[in-house]
């Protein structure tokens, strides 16, 4: 994923106007007959949604023509916000601690789970949507119930798929026909790359996305854990110290300065030629397709390959949306959720997006945006691979604290680069886990 890319699509605009639904009405009086929502909204209703500013330009573009759309069926505007990645949380928790802001917020992960009584019971929403699209992905019922109930605080509108992007020459140079399906083989590609000059590269720095996706991936695949099922922390543990070495030899078989990359430098690398390996959402190919064909005829995407635990322990990025208890127009926002996942607007949304977006209802896995294009289809089944923030214990306001305070991610980071000792570095992470989950 690279939530700062600057890459935009060819003729995204273009692309996307022979994607739009035909017949999409503009008049006042047979626009809001055709608002058929479930969801009422109120009268007078306008809203405000906080969302993460686009990196691909075609699916800001489909989801602003939703908007737009929404707007001319049902006569209610929608001012759109955009922010960087990083700054949706902090700005979301101000609005929640101080009862102003948006009326609605498009978050990743377990953002929801950090202020959970402030927000809106869409249960009935949720329900709603399984009955005529679903079923739902299970993580997407963790992710959207509040911990230990059945109420849903949020409806997680898509996923991002987080998986391995590599270039083919580079992986068959090093002697592999694809990337391996193991640890032990993945870090013996790794150290290939590395000798061959075209070395591979995962954010190690702060980046909300791309690193908490892959050091998450690595902690798991040894079964280290931050905390048990009884959301207790168990992160000092031996499979996390093999964890934790296994990533601290890899980095050293990484290009330099990945301990300080953001979610945007992969793609930046990536595209250069600096790395012929890194972890993201389909964002690079597309800009390659555009911008370098010989890079995009040259590359493909692959599933995580699987460590000593012996299953795949993927971790993907959740997009949920929710709506705080402070707006005036709670039904006007579960109808634009409502809106959203209409055939009309959901499907063509998809395809704009170019696999970037993954359903987590069951009818929209059908799309053909995950078939189209063979190279894109791994990026269908990252609802379903994906495990969740907090892994064997609860999604709740602990595990979404850890996340956002990068406490699995300082570990590595400060053990790969020498900061810290493995033992110490673990040690950190334990004190830290252990003053939230207190």
């Amino acid at each position: 994923m690279s939530m700062k890319s600057k890459f935009r699509l060819l003729g995204g605009g273009v692309a996307l106007a022979g994607l739009l639904v035909a017949g999409t009405l503009a008049g006042s009086s047979p626009a809001l007959a055709a608002c058929e929502l479930q969801f009422k909204p109120e009268d007078g209703a306008e809203l405000t949604l906080l969302r993460w500013k686009r990196f691909i330009q075609a699916e800001e573009d489909a989801f602003m023509k939703i908007v737009e759309n929404f707007q001319k069926d049902c006569g209610i505007t929608v001012n759109v916000q955009n922010e960087s990645l990083d700054d949706v949380q902090p700005k979301a928790s101000v609005a929640a601690n101080v009862n102003q802001g948006p009326d609605m917020v498009w978050g990743l992960y377990s953002l929801p789970h950090l202020f959970p009584d402030k927000l809106v019971d869409v249960t009935d929403l949720a329900d709603y949507l399984a009955g005529k699209y679903g079923p739902w992905v299970p993580s997407a019922v963790k992710y959207g119930t509040k911990a230990g109930t059945s109420e849903w605080i949020d409806i997680p509108i898509a996923y991002n798929g987080n998986y391995i992007n590599y270039r083919i020459s580079a992986v068959e140079k090093a002697g592999f026909k694809e990337p391996p399906k193991t640890t032990a083989e993945f870090m013996e590609l790794a150290k290939a790359l590395k000798e061959q000059g075209t070395p591979l590269g995962m954010a190690l720095g702060h980046a909300t996305g791309d690193g908490n996706a892959w050091v998450h991936w690595a902690l798991w695949s040894f079964g280290g854990s931050l905390v048990d099922e009884n959301d207790e922390v168990i992160i000092n543990s031996p499979e996390t110290k093999a964890a934790v070495e296994y990533v601290k030899e890899l980095y050293g078989y990484m290009a330099p300065g990945v301990a300080a990359w953001n979610d945007s430098n992969n793609n930046k690398a990536f595209m250069s030629g600096e790395v012929s390996m890194t972890n993201n959402g389909p964002s690079i190919y597309p800009a390659a397709k555009k911008d370098a064909p010989e890079i995009a005829a040259d590359m493909n995407h692959a599933k995580w390959p699987v460590g000593p635990v012996g299953k795949p322990t993927e971790f993907h990025i959740a997009y949920p949306m929710m709506i705080f208890k402070y707006s005036k127009y709670p039904n006007a926002a579960k109808g634009f959720i409502e809106y959203l996942f209409q055939p009309a607007q959901y499907d063509m949304w998809l395809q704009a997006a170019v696999a970037y977006l993954t359903p987590p209802l069951e009818k929209y896995e059908a799309n053909s945006v995950f078939t189209d294009d063979p190279k894109l289809t791994v990026f269908r089944d990252a609802a379903r691979d994906t495990l969740t923030a907090g892994y064997e214990g609860s999604v709740g306001e602990k595990a979404a604290s850890a996340l956002a305070e990068f406490i699995v991610l300082d570990m590595f980071a400060n053990a790969a680069t020498g900061n810290m000792s493995v033992d110490d570095a673990i040690a950190q992470a334990e004190r830290q886990a252990k003053r939230i989950y207190r």
